[in-house]
């Protein structure tokens, strides 16, 4: 979006020069006043538009929830602003490479991320296709991840978590999918999971270690959402910010925890 923002924009102050080089001759026609009025407009027009842009790329992004995998922290239709700086301002044409970081990533951070590859189908990869999820971070880079019985646990602890919802009651045993821990970690992350069926590691998953500069997202409707359990972790390259200010519906509006 903010591409082609930025494009459009490019394209309104290439043409507000042109019309800027023929206005002297414009002057001298009956067409003066609708020349002026179209010159002015442009001329507003592709500073506000670069300004929306430029502000859009580095501060604050609007997001518009597509799925039910948040419910019920967010909803489906629920518009939302994204703090885009508080990770640290992203380098254009630099794959995703940050500076200036306000805080770090943490555990119970509801995010916005660019669709890693691994988390689209055949078909979107093939048409490069480019969309955003929304999910919370549930483990950084270090962390160790196990999730049994639907219960997570991280670092060997248990994570007590108000937000996560379940829409079924049923609980799919543990399948031990590899023979060994390092089989297990290596399929992991290389989103070997998104081949097997989802019963198979949905409420009992892991052990996993969060890759250096990775995170273990989830969403907070876990039995419905398609998350880190089934692609792997999410690199760093791919955050985009953290979920601010929820603004519509009116009735819903407040500031993300």
């Amino acid at each position: 979006m903010e591409f082609k923002l930025l494009i459009a924009g490019a394209v309104l102050f290439v043409v507000a020069q042109v019309l800027r080089l023929v206005k002297p001759r414009m002057q001298e026609t009956r067409f003066k006043r609708i020349f002026n009025e179209i010159h002015e407009w442009i001329e507003t027009g592709w500073s506000a538009v670069l300004l929306a842009a430029f502000l859009m790329y580095f501060f604050i992004q609007a997001f518009k929830i597509p799925s039910g995998s948040m419910r019920t922290t967010l909803l489906e239709g629920d518009h939302l602003f994204v703090n885009k700086f508080i990770y640290g301002f992203h380098l254009p044409l630099s794959d995703g490479k940050r500076f200036w970081p306000l805080k770090d990533v943490k555990r119970g951070d509801i995010v916005v991320f660019r669709c890693p590859p691994l988390a689209l189908t055949q078909a979107e990869r093939e048409d490069k296709i480019d969309k955003d999820f929304i999910k919370r971070c549930v483990a950084v880079g270090g962390d160790r991840v196990l999730i049994k019985d639907k219960k997570l646990y991280v670092n060997g602890e248990f994570v007590v978590e108000p937000h996560a919802s379940y829409s079924e009651s049923v609980v799919y045993p543990y399948v031990k999918l590899f023979p060994t821990n390092e089989e297990y970690q290596r399929a992991w992350e290389k989103g070997k999971f998104e081949e097997l069926p989802a019963a198979a590691f949905r409420d009992n998953f892991g052990p996993v270690t969060v890759p250096p500069g990775h995170y273990m997202v989830m969403g907070d409707n876990r039995d419905r959402s398609f998350d880190s359990r089934f692609w792997g972790p999410l690199p760093d390259k791919y955050l985009k910010g953290r979920a601010l200010f929820l603004y519509w519906p009116v009735n819903r509006m407040r500031l993300i925890k």
